[in-house]
């Protein structure tokens, strides 16, 4: 099965200083593989419907993932902190490369 790639433009400073606002990253749409540790992923917020959010994955479960952003200060990022485990069901795509 051929694997579908994208840009994704990363908005706001939670994956700083990784990834700044505006800056694109290629992606590979998420095919159901294995989700390692400290992988870029790219998926829909479990709480907010039309909300795609790009994170780091911290742990990883059998059905879910603990996904947090890069920037050390932690009122700048909504992650797993806040929304709990994504279910990997959510998940768009990786970050490849």
């Amino acid at each position: 099965m051929d694997s579908c790639f994208m840009k994704v433009i990363i908005k706001g400073d939670s994956m700083w200083p990784t990834y700044n606002d505006g800056e694109s990253i290629d992606c590979t749409e998420y095919n159901g593989s294995e989700i390692l540790e400290s992988a870029i992923v790219v998926f829909a917020h479990p709480l907010k419907t039309g909300v795609i959010c790009v994170k780091r994955v911290a742990r990883v479960n059998d059905e879910s993932i603990f996904v947090q952003g890069d920037n050390p200060d932690p009122t700048a990022s909504e992650d797993s902190h806040n929304f709990g485990w994504v279910k990997k069901a959510s998940i768009i795509a990786i970050k490849h490369g």
